[in-house]
């Protein structure tokens, strides 16, 4: 189990995957809760890591949908 000491994101290009830690604790269990993204929770069952496979086929609809809005406001 992995024991986070700081807040961080992390991509690894190779692996396509994101991580994203709160610093805060220690991971005691693990939960995939879609396909491709799950969370690390500490004793107490609290949030403390995401983290996405795939992460660009993953995010890819949220990253286009966020493209089109931002131009939207951009004259």
């Amino acid at each position: 189990m992995a024991n986070h000491k700081r807040q961080f994101v992390h991509y690894d290009p190779e692996a396509d995957v994101i991580a994203m830690y709160n610093g805060k604790g220690r991971e005691e269990e693990f939960v995939e809760v879609a396909p491709n993204v799950s969370l690390e929770l500490d004793k107490k069952g609290s949030v403390i890591g995401i983290e996405i496979l795939n992460a660009s086929k993953v995010l890819r609809p949220f990253w286009n949908s966020l493209r089109k809005r931002q131009s939207s406001y951009i004259k």
